[in-house]
Protein backbone atom coordinates (compact mmCIF):
# COMPACT_ATOMS: atom_id res chain seq x y z
CA UNK A 1 0.00 0.00 0.00
CA UNK A 2 2.79 2.41 0.96
CA UNK A 3 4.51 1.74 -2.34
CA UNK A 4 2.06 4.27 -3.76
CA UNK A 5 3.52 7.77 -3.93
CA UNK A 6 0.07 9.33 -3.30
CA UNK A 7 -0.43 7.27 -0.11
CA UNK A 8 3.02 8.25 1.19
CA UNK A 9 2.32 11.92 0.53
CA UNK A 10 -1.12 11.69 2.21
CA UNK A 11 0.38 9.94 5.26
CA UNK A 12 3.14 12.55 5.59
CA UNK A 13 0.61 15.38 5.35
CA UNK A 14 -1.64 13.67 7.91
CA UNK A 15 1.20 13.24 10.43
CA UNK A 16 2.29 16.84 9.94
CA UNK A 17 -1.22 18.13 10.58
CA UNK A 18 -1.62 15.81 13.62
CA UNK A 19 1.73 17.00 15.04
CA UNK A 20 0.82 20.66 14.61
CA UNK A 21 -2.67 20.08 16.10
CA UNK A 22 -1.23 18.15 19.09
CA UNK A 23 1.40 20.83 19.72
CA UNK A 24 -1.30 23.50 19.65
CA UNK A 25 -3.45 21.39 22.02
CA UNK A 26 -0.62 20.95 24.52
CA UNK A 27 -0.04 24.68 24.51
CA UNK A 28 -3.65 25.12 25.58
CA UNK A 29 -3.62 22.28 28.14
CA UNK A 30 -2.31 18.77 28.63
CA UNK A 31 -5.83 17.30 28.35
CA UNK A 32 -6.40 19.07 25.03
CA UNK A 33 -3.10 17.75 23.69
CA UNK A 34 -3.88 14.18 24.77
CA UNK A 35 -7.38 14.39 23.22
CA UNK A 36 -5.86 15.63 19.99
CA UNK A 37 -3.37 12.75 19.92
CA UNK A 38 -6.18 10.21 20.57
CA UNK A 39 -8.35 11.76 17.85
CA UNK A 40 -5.45 11.77 15.37
CA UNK A 41 -4.65 8.13 16.20
CA UNK A 42 -8.26 7.10 15.69
CA UNK A 43 -8.53 8.99 12.40
CA UNK A 44 -5.22 7.53 11.24
CA UNK A 45 -6.32 4.01 12.12
CA UNK A 46 -9.64 4.44 10.27
CA UNK A 47 -7.86 5.89 7.23
CA UNK A 48 -5.30 3.04 7.24
CA UNK A 49 -7.97 0.34 7.61
CA UNK A 50 -10.19 1.84 4.89
CA UNK A 51 -7.29 2.34 2.46
CA UNK A 52 -5.92 -1.14 3.11
CA UNK A 53 -9.36 -2.66 2.44
CA UNK A 54 -9.61 -0.77 -0.88
CA UNK A 55 -6.14 -1.86 -1.94
CA UNK A 56 -7.01 -5.44 -1.02
CA UNK A 57 -10.09 -5.30 -3.26
CA UNK A 58 -8.03 -3.77 -6.07
CA UNK A 59 -5.44 -6.56 -5.67
CA UNK A 60 -8.21 -9.19 -5.83
CA UNK A 61 -9.65 -7.54 -8.92
CA UNK A 62 -6.17 -7.51 -10.51
CA UNK A 63 -5.72 -11.23 -9.80
CA UNK A 64 -9.14 -12.02 -11.30
CA UNK A 65 -8.33 -9.99 -14.42
CA UNK A 66 -5.04 -11.85 -14.74
CA UNK A 67 -6.93 -15.16 -14.46
CA UNK A 68 -9.34 -14.08 -17.18
CA UNK A 69 -6.50 -13.06 -19.50
CA UNK A 70 -4.46 -16.25 -19.01
CA UNK A 71 -7.16 -18.84 -18.43
CA UNK A 72 -9.49 -19.59 -21.33
CA UNK A 73 -12.08 -21.17 -19.02
CA UNK A 74 -12.18 -18.39 -16.41
CA UNK A 75 -14.74 -15.69 -17.21
CA UNK A 76 -16.07 -14.74 -13.77
CA UNK A 77 -15.14 -11.54 -11.93
CA UNK A 78 -16.79 -11.23 -8.52
CA UNK A 79 -19.03 -8.24 -7.93
CA UNK A 80 -17.98 -5.44 -5.60
CA UNK A 81 -20.22 -3.39 -3.33
CA UNK A 82 -21.76 -0.24 -4.73
CA UNK A 83 -19.27 2.54 -5.39
CA UNK A 84 -16.40 3.50 -7.66
CA UNK A 85 -14.87 0.00 -7.61
CA UNK A 86 -18.22 -1.49 -8.58
CA UNK A 87 -18.43 0.83 -11.62
CA UNK A 88 -14.84 -0.01 -12.57
CA UNK A 89 -15.51 -3.71 -12.15
CA UNK A 90 -18.62 -3.52 -14.32
CA UNK A 91 -16.69 -1.84 -17.12
CA UNK A 92 -13.87 -4.38 -16.85
CA UNK A 93 -16.38 -7.25 -17.12
CA UNK A 94 -17.90 -5.66 -20.24
CA UNK A 95 -14.47 -5.14 -21.77
CA UNK A 96 -13.41 -8.70 -20.91
CA UNK A 97 -16.51 -10.23 -22.48
CA UNK A 98 -16.08 -8.05 -25.57
CA UNK A 99 -12.45 -9.12 -25.94
CA UNK A 100 -13.43 -12.77 -25.47
CA UNK A 101 -16.15 -12.46 -28.13
CA UNK A 102 -13.70 -10.83 -30.53
CA UNK A 103 -11.16 -13.58 -29.89
CA UNK A 104 -13.79 -16.26 -30.50
CA UNK A 105 -14.85 -14.51 -33.72
CA UNK A 106 -11.22 -14.24 -34.83
CA UNK A 107 -10.67 -17.92 -34.09
CA UNK A 108 -13.72 -18.85 -36.16
CA UNK A 109 -12.53 -16.61 -39.01
CA UNK A 110 -9.13 -18.31 -38.97
CA UNK A 111 -10.79 -21.74 -39.06
CA UNK A 112 -13.06 -20.59 -41.89
CA UNK A 113 -10.06 -19.19 -43.77
CA UNK A 114 -8.20 -22.48 -43.38
CA UNK A 115 -11.22 -24.42 -44.62
CA UNK A 116 -11.69 -21.97 -47.52
CA UNK A 117 -8.05 -22.30 -48.58
CA UNK A 118 -8.37 -26.07 -48.47
CA UNK A 119 -11.53 -25.88 -50.61
CA UNK A 120 -9.90 -23.48 -53.09
CA UNK A 121 -6.89 -25.78 -53.37
CA UNK A 122 -9.18 -28.75 -53.99
CA UNK A 123 -11.27 -26.85 -56.55
CA UNK A 124 -8.19 -25.74 -58.51
CA UNK A 125 -6.35 -29.05 -58.28
CA UNK A 126 -8.92 -30.94 -60.38
CA UNK A 127 -8.78 -28.75 -63.54
CA UNK A 128 -5.00 -28.28 -63.15
CA UNK A 129 -4.52 -32.05 -63.07
CA UNK A 130 -6.65 -32.37 -66.20
CA UNK A 131 -4.62 -29.65 -67.98
CA UNK A 132 -1.38 -31.44 -67.12
CA UNK A 133 -2.76 -34.67 -68.59
CA UNK A 134 -3.82 -32.82 -71.75
CA UNK A 135 -0.37 -31.22 -72.08
CA UNK A 136 1.32 -34.60 -71.73
CA UNK A 137 -0.97 -35.98 -74.45
CA UNK A 138 -0.17 -33.04 -76.73
CA UNK A 139 3.54 -33.76 -76.37
CA UNK A 140 2.95 -37.11 -78.05
CA UNK A 141 2.42 -37.54 -81.74
CA UNK A 142 -1.30 -36.93 -81.93
CA UNK A 143 -3.38 -36.29 -85.00
CA UNK A 144 -4.38 -32.66 -85.79
CA UNK A 145 -8.02 -33.45 -85.14
CA UNK A 146 -7.23 -34.89 -81.72
CA UNK A 147 -4.95 -31.92 -80.95
CA UNK A 148 -7.78 -29.48 -81.64
CA UNK A 149 -10.11 -31.41 -79.33
CA UNK A 150 -7.52 -31.45 -76.55
CA UNK A 151 -6.80 -27.74 -76.95
CA UNK A 152 -10.54 -27.03 -76.87
CA UNK A 153 -10.85 -29.04 -73.66
CA UNK A 154 -7.85 -27.23 -72.11
CA UNK A 155 -9.40 -23.86 -72.93
CA UNK A 156 -12.60 -24.95 -71.22
CA UNK A 157 -10.65 -25.92 -68.11
CA UNK A 158 -8.83 -22.57 -68.10
CA UNK A 159 -12.19 -20.83 -68.40
CA UNK A 160 -13.40 -22.76 -65.35
CA UNK A 161 -10.35 -21.71 -63.34
CA UNK A 162 -10.75 -18.10 -64.48
CA UNK A 163 -14.38 -18.11 -63.33
CA UNK A 164 -13.42 -19.69 -60.02
CA UNK A 165 -10.64 -17.17 -59.31
CA UNK A 166 -12.75 -14.19 -60.39
CA UNK A 167 -15.63 -15.29 -58.14
CA UNK A 168 -13.29 -15.85 -55.19
CA UNK A 169 -11.78 -12.39 -55.71
CA UNK A 170 -15.23 -10.81 -55.67
CA UNK A 171 -16.15 -12.73 -52.52
CA UNK A 172 -12.95 -11.65 -50.78
CA UNK A 173 -13.57 -8.00 -51.71
CA UNK A 174 -17.10 -8.21 -50.35
CA UNK A 175 -15.89 -9.89 -47.15
CA UNK A 176 -13.25 -7.20 -46.67
CA UNK A 177 -15.89 -4.47 -47.05
CA UNK A 178 -13.94 -2.59 -49.74
CA UNK A 179 -16.76 -2.68 -52.30
CA UNK A 180 -18.71 0.57 -52.47
CA UNK A 181 -22.22 -0.10 -53.78
CA UNK A 182 -24.06 2.50 -55.78
CA UNK A 183 -27.51 3.65 -54.68
CA UNK A 184 -29.67 4.29 -57.70
CA UNK A 185 -33.27 3.78 -58.75
CA UNK A 186 -33.43 0.68 -60.94
CA UNK A 187 -36.46 -0.47 -62.88
CA UNK A 188 -37.05 -4.11 -61.97
CA UNK A 189 -37.82 -5.04 -65.59
CA UNK A 190 -34.54 -3.53 -66.83
CA UNK A 191 -32.60 -5.35 -64.11
CA UNK A 192 -34.12 -8.70 -65.09
CA UNK A 193 -33.53 -8.03 -68.82
CA UNK A 194 -29.85 -7.24 -68.21
CA UNK A 195 -29.44 -10.37 -66.11
CA UNK A 196 -31.13 -12.53 -68.76
CA UNK A 197 -29.07 -11.27 -71.71
CA UNK A 198 -26.12 -13.72 -71.37
CA UNK A 199 -28.54 -16.67 -71.26
CA UNK A 200 -30.76 -15.84 -74.25
CA UNK A 201 -28.78 -17.90 -76.78
CA UNK A 202 -28.25 -20.95 -74.48
CA UNK A 203 -31.97 -20.89 -73.58
CA UNK A 204 -32.92 -20.75 -77.25
CA UNK A 205 -30.57 -23.64 -78.08
CA UNK A 206 -32.07 -25.75 -75.28
CA UNK A 207 -35.63 -24.63 -75.97
CA UNK A 208 -36.03 -23.14 -72.48
CA UNK A 209 -39.06 -20.88 -72.16
CA UNK A 210 -38.88 -17.69 -70.08
CA UNK A 211 -41.96 -15.92 -68.70
CA UNK A 212 -41.86 -12.59 -66.85
CA UNK A 213 -44.54 -10.75 -64.91
CA UNK A 214 -43.05 -7.42 -63.84
CA UNK A 215 -45.25 -4.30 -63.40
CA UNK A 216 -43.97 -1.25 -65.28
CA UNK A 217 -43.87 1.03 -62.22
CA UNK A 218 -41.81 -1.34 -60.02
CA UNK A 219 -38.43 0.11 -58.97
CA UNK A 220 -35.76 -0.94 -56.48
CA UNK A 221 -32.73 0.90 -55.11
CA UNK A 222 -29.23 -0.50 -55.35
CA UNK A 223 -26.19 -1.04 -57.56
CA UNK A 224 -27.42 -2.26 -60.95
CA UNK A 225 -24.10 -3.87 -61.95
CA UNK A 226 -23.74 -5.96 -58.80
CA UNK A 227 -27.44 -6.83 -58.60
CA UNK A 228 -27.39 -7.95 -62.23
CA UNK A 229 -24.53 -10.31 -61.39
CA UNK A 230 -26.46 -11.67 -58.40
CA UNK A 231 -29.51 -12.38 -60.58
CA UNK A 232 -27.29 -14.00 -63.24
CA UNK A 233 -25.99 -16.49 -60.67
CA UNK A 234 -29.58 -17.46 -59.80
CA UNK A 235 -30.61 -17.70 -63.45
CA UNK A 236 -27.52 -19.80 -64.23
CA UNK A 237 -28.59 -22.23 -61.52
CA UNK A 238 -32.13 -22.37 -62.96
CA UNK A 239 -30.98 -22.84 -66.57
CA UNK A 240 -28.73 -25.74 -65.54
CA UNK A 241 -31.54 -27.31 -63.48
CA UNK A 242 -34.39 -27.28 -66.01
CA UNK A 243 -32.46 -28.77 -68.94
CA UNK A 244 -33.91 -29.04 -72.46
CA UNK A 245 -37.50 -27.88 -72.89
CA UNK A 246 -37.71 -26.41 -69.39
CA UNK A 247 -39.46 -23.27 -68.20
CA UNK A 248 -38.38 -20.35 -66.00
CA UNK A 249 -40.81 -17.82 -64.60
CA UNK A 250 -39.93 -14.45 -63.03
CA UNK A 251 -42.68 -12.73 -61.03
CA UNK A 252 -42.39 -9.35 -59.33
CA UNK A 253 -44.77 -8.14 -56.61
CA UNK A 254 -44.77 -4.74 -54.96
CA UNK A 255 -46.34 -3.67 -51.65
CA UNK A 256 -45.83 -0.79 -49.16
CA UNK A 257 -43.24 -2.82 -47.18
CA UNK A 258 -41.04 -4.46 -49.81
CA UNK A 259 -40.54 -5.38 -53.45
CA UNK A 260 -40.32 -9.12 -54.09
CA UNK A 261 -38.87 -10.83 -57.16
CA UNK A 262 -39.47 -14.57 -57.36
CA UNK A 263 -37.53 -16.71 -59.86
CA UNK A 264 -39.11 -20.13 -60.38
CA UNK A 265 -38.14 -23.09 -62.53
CA UNK A 266 -39.74 -26.45 -63.28
CA UNK A 267 -36.61 -28.48 -62.64
CA UNK A 268 -36.19 -31.22 -60.01
CA UNK A 269 -35.92 -28.75 -57.10
CA UNK A 270 -33.63 -29.21 -54.11
CA UNK A 271 -33.02 -32.12 -51.79
CA UNK A 272 -34.43 -31.31 -48.36
CA UNK A 273 -31.05 -31.77 -46.69
CA UNK A 274 -29.50 -29.24 -49.13
CA UNK A 275 -31.95 -26.39 -48.49
CA UNK A 276 -30.31 -25.03 -45.27
CA UNK A 277 -26.87 -24.94 -46.95
CA UNK A 278 -27.61 -23.65 -50.47
CA UNK A 279 -26.01 -20.24 -49.92
CA UNK A 280 -22.90 -21.52 -48.11
CA UNK A 281 -19.75 -21.10 -50.14
CA UNK A 282 -18.27 -24.28 -51.62
CA UNK A 283 -21.42 -26.26 -50.80
CA UNK A 284 -22.25 -28.42 -53.80
CA UNK A 285 -25.03 -30.60 -52.47
CA UNK A 286 -25.17 -34.21 -51.36
CA UNK A 287 -25.73 -35.53 -54.85
CA UNK A 288 -22.70 -37.25 -56.34
CA UNK A 289 -23.28 -35.61 -59.75
CA UNK A 290 -23.66 -32.08 -58.37
CA UNK A 291 -22.19 -29.54 -60.77
CA UNK A 292 -20.48 -26.21 -60.16
CA UNK A 293 -18.17 -24.98 -57.43
CA UNK A 294 -20.66 -23.85 -54.81
CA UNK A 295 -19.65 -20.19 -55.20
CA UNK A 296 -22.37 -18.59 -57.33
CA UNK A 297 -25.21 -18.66 -54.80
CA UNK A 298 -22.88 -17.65 -51.95
CA UNK A 299 -21.76 -14.63 -53.98
CA UNK A 300 -25.36 -13.85 -54.85
CA UNK A 301 -26.44 -13.88 -51.21
CA UNK A 302 -23.51 -11.67 -50.19
CA UNK A 303 -24.33 -9.07 -52.83
CA UNK A 304 -28.04 -8.91 -51.99
CA UNK A 305 -27.57 -8.83 -48.20
CA UNK A 306 -25.03 -6.00 -48.42
CA UNK A 307 -27.55 -3.92 -50.34
CA UNK A 308 -30.28 -4.31 -47.75
CA UNK A 309 -32.12 -7.20 -49.38
CA UNK A 310 -32.86 -10.79 -48.42
CA UNK A 311 -32.80 -14.01 -50.41
CA UNK A 312 -34.26 -17.43 -49.70
CA UNK A 313 -34.85 -20.66 -51.60
CA UNK A 314 -37.51 -23.31 -51.34
CA UNK A 315 -39.15 -26.07 -53.31
CA UNK A 316 -42.34 -25.29 -55.19
CA UNK A 317 -45.21 -27.62 -54.14
CA UNK A 318 -46.06 -27.96 -57.86
CA UNK A 319 -42.46 -28.93 -58.62
CA UNK A 320 -39.24 -27.04 -59.21
CA UNK A 321 -37.29 -24.47 -57.24
CA UNK A 322 -38.19 -20.95 -56.13
CA UNK A 323 -35.70 -18.20 -55.31
CA UNK A 324 -37.28 -15.29 -53.49
CA UNK A 325 -35.48 -11.89 -53.33
CA UNK A 326 -36.91 -9.04 -51.28
CA UNK A 327 -35.88 -5.40 -51.05
CA UNK A 328 -37.32 -3.29 -48.23
CA UNK A 329 -38.82 0.11 -49.10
Amino acid sequence: MFRSKEIRQAAALFFAIAFVAAAAGFRISTEAGVMELIASALLGTVFYAFTKARYKKIAQLSEQIDSVLHNADHLFISEAEEGELSILQSEIVKMTLRIREQNDALKKEKEHLAESLADISHQLRTPLTSVNIILSLLEKDTKPKEQKALIREARGLFDQMDFLLASLLKLSRLDAGIVVFGKERIHAGSLVSDALRPFLIPMELHNIQIQTEIPEETDIFGDSKWLSEAFQNILKNCVESVGDGGQIKIVCQDNPLFTEIAICDDGPGFAEEDLPHLFERFYRGKSADAAGYGIGLALCRNIILRQGGTISARNNPQGGAVFCIRFLK
